[in-house]
């Protein structure tokens, strides 16, 4: 039996740094044992079957590999469909009524508590706002990600400390759960 999963790298071919080629992440995964490889953009997503493994073993393995094969390390987190379609399902905010460039998640390698995020004054930033769910974060920024002060706030290395956190645009995030359904 296998299942379907989504790898998620964080930080890859950005502004011409640490690339990684698709075709070549495609090969890695299949070098690696997966089935049904495909990749999804540039900016780092992956989908494969497998038939061992855990989400962590399986990012952990991944992770490996890549900076054996490119040099550098990469931060991965692994996903599968269920997990992915259940994020989809939980969205706190309209995602139907909204662009997809003003809706993003946040994906955590962990559970995150709340209080991680105490220290910032969240009406302060509106009409941007925030919401936490399974190892996810919401975030709605209405002039998208790059204007985002929002976004800023939480990407801040004290709060994200001890995680990988990396983010995709609603778009992304659905099609992650199209690419890894049956």
């Amino acid at each position: 039996m296998t299942t379907k999963y989504a790898a998620l790298l964080r930080g890859i071919n950005v502004g011409g740094s640490r690339k990684v080629p698709m075709a070549d992440l495609r090969a890695l995964l299949t070098s690696l044992g997966h089935d049904a490889v495909r990749t999804h953009l540039q900016s780092g997503q992956a989908v494969f079957a497998a038939a061992h493994g855990d989400e962590d073993s399986l990012a952990a393995e991944l992770a490996e590999a890549i900076g054996e094969r490119f040099g550098f390390p990469v931060d991965v987190i692994v996903r599968d469909h269920a997990y992915l379609r259940s994020v989809v399902e939980a969205c706190p905010f309209p995602a139907a009524e909204l662009e997809a460039r003003q809706l993003h998640v946040t994906y955590f390698s962990a559970p995150v508590e709340a209080d991680r995020f105490a220290a910032i004054d969240a009406p302060a930033f509106r009409p941007e706002e925030f919401r936490l769910g399974d190892r996810a974060l919401y975030l709605y920024a209405p002039d998208g990600l790059g204007r985002s002060k929002l976004a800023e706030a939480l990407a801040r290395p004290r709060v994200n400390k001890g995680l990988i956190a990396t983010n995709r645009n609603w778009n992304t995030v659905t099609k992650l759960v199209e690419l890894t359904g049956p």
